[in-house]
Formats: C-alpha cells, sequence, structure tokens
C-alpha cells in the first residue's frame, strides 16, 4: 500500500474513531516490527505492512487498551485485503472500508466462532433502522452469549431464519427486553433484565442495567428508535454507529480531557459531567454544560442573567457587577430604580422578580453540588432549554440559563453559548442528535477550539 493512500485511510477512518487522538508524525521502522504495537507516552505504532520501512505514531491523552490495539490489528488486516482487491472505483472502495471497519469492531468484541454472527446481526439491525412497525420507529435489543453454543442440538433457530420476520420487532424494546443468540447466532431465548447489581459502568443512564449484564463473554446491541445501533461488553458502551459511522466510547479519554487547564478540577465533577452529557446524548433531548475555570468565574457572569442564577454566592457578586456598571452608566433616576431592584437579599430578589424556576431548582437541589445530584436529576435539569453553568468546585451557578451571547455567534442557540462561554473554561453543547461537542480556549490566542467530539 502507498505511503499516500495509508495516510489516507487513517486521516479519514481510523483518527475519528478514536475520540482525542492525533497524527503526531512517523518514525523509521524495519521487518522486525509489527504493524501494530504500543509507543511511548500514550501513543500507539502503526504501519500498513511489515516491509514498509516507517510507523505512523498515533497519541492521545490516555494509553491506548488492549481491545483497541486488537481492533487497529483487524482494521489494517481488512484494508490491505481491499488494497489487493485492485479496485478503481472510488464509491465502490469506500463502501468496502466502511464494511470492513464494522466487521473489524466484531473482530475486536467478539470470540473467532462469533464474529460472522455478529455482522450478520449488525447487518439486519441495519435494515431494521430503515422500517417502521405499525407506523412507528423501531427499538431491538439483542444479547450474544459467547459462553453458549446449541449448533449441536437437533432443532435450532438460526438469527437469518427469525430476524427478517416482522414479528421479530415486538419480541424486545432494547431497554428492558433482550432476545439471547449463541456464539454461532442460534436463539437460546429472551431476557428481561432487571435492576442489576451495584458494579462499574460506563453507559447511558437507560442502558445501565444491560452494560452491567454484558461482561466479557457477553455481548449487548441496541438499536435505538433514533436509528443507532450500540455496542455493550465489559460493562461499558463500547461503540456506537451513529449518522451512519461507527465512534468508539474512550470514556476514561474524554473524562480526561475535561481536566484541561482546570488545575483545581475534582475527578468527581468531571466524570459527573461526562455521565451526564452521555445521557442527554442518549435521551435525544439536547443540552449544554458549562464547566467554568476558578479564575474566569467573574467574567463569565457577564453573560448570565441574574433571573437564572440559582447560588447566593454568585447572585451577590452579580449585583456587585450590576451595580457597579450602573453608578458608571447610568442617570440617577435609572440607578435608583436599579438599586432598589438589586438592593436586596436573594431570597426576596427571586420572590418579587418572579423567578419561579430558579426558586423552584433552588428547592430541589437544596445547595448540592452538581456531582453528588442522582444522574436522572442531572439529566432533567441539562436537558432544560438553556446552559447549566457549574464552577470548578461543582457549584451550580444557574440552570436553563439564556445567555448574553457575544455578537457573531454562529449557529444555534446551544452552539452559541457553548462557544461563547468556553471562553472562560470548557463548554460541552448535546445537540438533539446526539452528538457531543466541546470548546476551551486556546491557551495561546484565546480563540475557541474543538476539544473532542463524539458520537
Amino acid at each position: 500500500m502507498e505511503k499516500v493512500e495509508f495516510y489516507k485511510i487513517v486521516e479519514k477512518l481510523i483518527l475519528p474513531l478514536f475520540t482525542g487522538s492525533f497524527l503526531e508524525g512517523e518514525e523509521e521502522s524495519n521487518a522486525r516490527d509489527s504493524e501494530v504495537a504500543f509507543g511511548k507516552k500514550n501513543s500507539v505504532l502503526i504501519k500498513p505492512s511489515k516491509t514498509d520501512d516507517y510507523r505512523l505514531i498515533l497519541k492521545r491523552g490516555r494509553p491506548f487498551q488492549t481491545f483497541e490495539i486488537n481492533l487497529l490489528k483487524s482494521i489494517l488486516s481488512e484494508m490491505n485485503k481491499i488494497h489487493l482487491l485492485n479496485i478503481e472505483d472510488e464509491s465502490y472502495i469506500t463502501v468496502l472500508q466502511y464494511n470492513a471497519i464494522e466487521r473489524s469492531i466484531c473482530s475486536s468484541v467478539s470470540d473467532d466462532e462469533t464474529v460472522d454472527s455478529m455482522f450478520g446481526i449488525l447487518n439486519y439491525l441495519e435494515k431494521w433502522s430503515a422500517r417502521t412497525y405499525e407506523g412507528n420507529k423501531i427499538a431491538l435489543g439483542i444479547i450474544i452469549n459467547q459462553n453458549a453454543d446449541l449448533s449441536e442440538q437437533d432443532e435450532v433457530i438460526n438469527y437469518t431464519n427469525l430476524m427478517d420476520k416482522d414479528f421479530f420487532a415486538l419480541l424486545s424494546d432494547g431497554q428492558d427486553s433482550y432476545i439471547e443468540f449463541d456464539k454461532k447466532g442460534n436463539l437460546i431465548g429472551y431476557i428481561q433484565l432487571n435492576k442489576t447489581k451495584k458494579s462499574q459502568s460506563i453507559a447511558p443512564y437507560k442502558y445501565e442495567n444491560l452494560s452491567k449484564y454484558c461482561n466479557d463473554k457477553k455481548v449487548g446491541i441496541v438499536l435505538t428508535e433514533n436509528g443507532d445501533v450500540l455496542i455493550f461488553k465489559n460493562n461499558n458502551l463500547l461503540f456506537a454507529k451513529r449518522l451512519g459511522g461507527w465512534n468508539i466510547y474512550s470514556h476514561e479519554e474524554v473524562i480526561q480531557l475535561l481536566s484541561y487547564r482546570g488545575n483545581y478540577s475534582l475527578k468527581d465533577i468531571r466524570r459527573s459531567i461526562y455521565y451526564t452529557a452521555l445521557d442527554i446524548s442518549f435521551a435525544y433531548s439536547g443540552g449544554c454544560i458549562v464547566y467554568l475555570n476558578k479564575d474566569k468565574v467573574e467574567q463569565a457572569l457577564n453573560h448570565i442573567n441574574a433571573h437564572d442564577i440559582i447560588s447566593e454566592k454568585y447572585f451577590e457578586i452579580k449585583k456587585k457587577q450590576i451595580l457597579e456598571n450602573a453608578s458608571r452608566l447610568c442617570d440617577f433616576q435609572t440607578l435608583s430604580i436599579i438599586e432598589s431592584k438589586y438592593k436586596v437579599p436573594f431570597s426576596e430578589f427571586l420572590e418579587q422578580q418572579k423567578c419561579i424556576k430558579s426558586s423552584s431548582i433552588r428547592r430541589i437541589i437544596t445547595g448540592r453540588p452538581f456531582h453528588e445530584l442522582s444522574r436522572k436529576l442531572r439529566q432533567e435539569l441539562v436537558s432544560m432549554d438553556g446552559a447549566v453553568v457549574i464552577d470548578s468546585d461543582g457549584t451550580i451557578i444557574a440552570v436553563g440559563a439564556i445567555l448574553k451571547i457575544e455578537a457573531g455567534s454562529e449557529g444555534g442557540g446551544r452552539l452559541a453559548a457553548a462557544t461563547t462561554l468556553s471562553k472562560y473554561g470548557i463548554a460541552i453543547k448535546i445537540s438533539q442528535d446526539g452528538i457531543m461537542k466541546a470548546f476551551y480556549p486556546d491557551r495561546k490566542n484565546g480563540k475557541v477550539k474543538t476539544l473532542f467530539t463524539v458520537g
């Protein structure tokens, strides 16, 4: 494979899979080096074949995991097979490459005996994603049990004889109920997941039970009503196919990225922010979370309406800003009106200004920081129109804040809010189609840059 072609594959197909990764350069190599190998300082080294005299250096903030290395090996193997076909039709090559990515994903999470059946099941789910049943979009759930093999039994029902039938759409809902197949795609039965025992799991809130159920030998696959396909294993959401493309969910990598420039950042806060963004992403409600740097809060308050503030501490700072600006810019009569409005205790201000939303949320959260709220409550708060703004200690400054947007901001309201407040910390905008995009201020020039995109 020519170097130019390999670079193209890496930039187009491989880098987008690994959140936070980038191409650092290349190094010399020889025939003794593997096509895929761990490198120094959170990097991985890849080359098309053993005989190539170079290796590309892929790097990110956290070490690559073993399953990701196996995925890369499988992808390179599949890409070399496509290259040897000598196909000239670029559109056909693209189709083959995307299928190769999907098959490689199957190889990275399943045994050799399971790859074909898992790949076939994904193809059937792709067909179901374009269908409706009695006018409604379909959600399906499947569990592949790699410990089971029914192929020696007298009567077996394979997925190929089942998944194209109309009634299959009614057998599971992809949240509480699932159809179970063995390692070769033979039907085992039906599973209803009740609340499972406590265990470490990183997955959207609505799929937490499935994630905890899927250990190293059980693979969970969900087709959502929105047409997304999710893959769970090892108690985590590992992959999702959204808008036609596959994504790896490198959860710890993203949580680490949220500490960017956050010298006072607590891991519990970063983790709760990421979990909530993940929950919003798969609730398809949209949302915006802003995580402010400790030394930038007062500047950020200039963009937040006092009526949206729920923290008494930050209301007092906002009040001081308003009164100082008014004394400098307003005439005596206008200043008197503003002072009568703001020179009151916070609780009195909320009552006089009829701030029902802020008063209600204050009562609901009872002074707790963001990371001490339940996941479900955090999801509900962030789903509100506007932004949830928290400080470096997790104190919730505002919920559903309609921000004062700087002139020249582009995109919808949530995007404009995220890019405006990201000058003072990290802002995550979650779109209604589930894409999570985070922004941060560049150290050198202060301009807003993209920190990561997931989904």
